[in-house]
């Protein structure tokens, strides 16, 4: 639960994708928002839209970094270019129609590289 003070989280709008963190992605969405708010902001909303679409910025990955476990279930997991160096990670629950941000960093993340 969020404490007093704590920033209000944007919900879904009817239509729209719910984004929630995984274990790994909490402290790196705070930097992240921290560092580039506004490039955030185009993430969220590009996440919530169609977490799906392709694009220069937004795209599967591939290999082993291609599927990851939420919870039980194995998804597949995509990356989305927030700035030159930060990235976000999410798997995308068709049924429950949720994105899961897996992994959020402000630094290109060495698995990639």
């Amino acid at each position: 639960m969020p404490k007093r003070g704590e920033r209000v989280a944007r919900p879904a709008r009817k239509g729209e994708w719910e984004l929630r963190h995984t274990g790994g992605s909490v402290d790196g969405w705070e930097q992240l928002c921290a560092q580039a708010p506004g490039p955030a902001g185009d993430a969220w909303d590009a996440l919530s839209r169609d977490p799906f679409a392709r694009s220069a910025r937004q795209h599967p990955l591939h290999g082993a970094l291609g599927r990851a476990f939420v919870g039980p279930r194995q998804l597949e997991q995509w990356q989305y270019e927030v700035t030159g160096a930060a990235r976000i990670w999410y798997c995308a629950d068709r049924q429950r129609k949720v994105v899961h941000l897996t992994m959020v960093s402000v630094g290109h993340p060495k698995a990639t590289e």
